[in-house]
């Protein structure tokens, strides 16, 4: 039982890693691109998480790159929730390798 924990551990923290890495590398692609094309664009944490705010507010100014700062922003999202989510289950899983008998193990 502790080693297929452990596994899972391992698997879960090497998933995290690789999600994160290649949504990092999306995300810098996309920044690149957006630099390139010197569109400064000032994001705040309500712009990221608030759909209506990042419509109002930043995309009328770049109207030309709209797509791209849409797909930017949904990259930072779903990076951010695979991580929570990642991080959530690792906490979990050495929560019960840790303490074996609050989950029913020997």
């Amino acid at each position: 039982m502790t080693n297929t924990l452990l596994t899972l551990v391992l698997i879960t923290f090497v998933g995290m890693l690789f999600i994160n890495v290649y949504f990092r590398l999306k995300v810098i692609k996309i920044y690149r691109k957006l630099r390139k094309d010197n569109v400064e664009i000032d994001l705040k944490p309500a712009h990221l998480f608030n759909r209506e705010k990042l419509e109002a507010e930043i995309l009328p100014r770049h109207p030309k790159h709209a797509e791209d700062i849409r797909t930017f922003v949904n990259n930072i999202r779903f990076s951010v929730r695979m991580a929570s989510v990642l991080i959530a289950l690792i906490t979990l899983f050495a929560a019960i390798l840790m303490y074996p008998y609050f989950f029913g193990s020997d």
